[in-house]
């Protein structure tokens, strides 16, 4: 499976995560441990990708695992096709406890939260 450049400069940096490849559009898909979601999203950050496009959950399958999907974007002005990525973190039901990137990295990042004004 092909890697995209996320997952190559995290394994450089010995950040565990499971490359998912890249979804029909072309965007990296990387699926991260619930630990790891606050630092990774400081990362992402630091790199430009300063938009949370959508964020959505869903069970992954009866019984199984819980999944936090965050579609993040690199908005920059001046760009008309601004470059995404993908990231999944998985919880077990039993404790489903995943950061999120606009309450436990408050502190850190200041995702933007845009409005449509047309």
């Amino acid at each position: 499976m092909q890697q995209g450049w996320l997952s190559n400069w995290l394994v450089k940096h010995e950040v565990i995560h499971r490359s998912l490849g890249f979804d029909h559009r072309g965007i990296e898909t990387l699926q991260i441990k619930a630990g790891d979601w606050d630092s990774i999203a400081v990362i992402l950050y630091v790199y430009g990708y300063n938009y949370l496009r959508s964020q959505c959950a869903y069970d992954v399958a009866p019984g199984g695992s819980l999944a936090s999907v965050y579609h993040l974007t690199r908005i920059q002005y001046g760009i008309d096709n601004p470059e995404e990525v993908c990231i999944k973190v998985f919880a077990q039901k039993d404790n489903p406890r995943i950061p999120s990137a606009d309450s436990s990295c408050a502190d850190r990042i200041d995702y933007r939260v845009r409005a449509d004004k047309e």
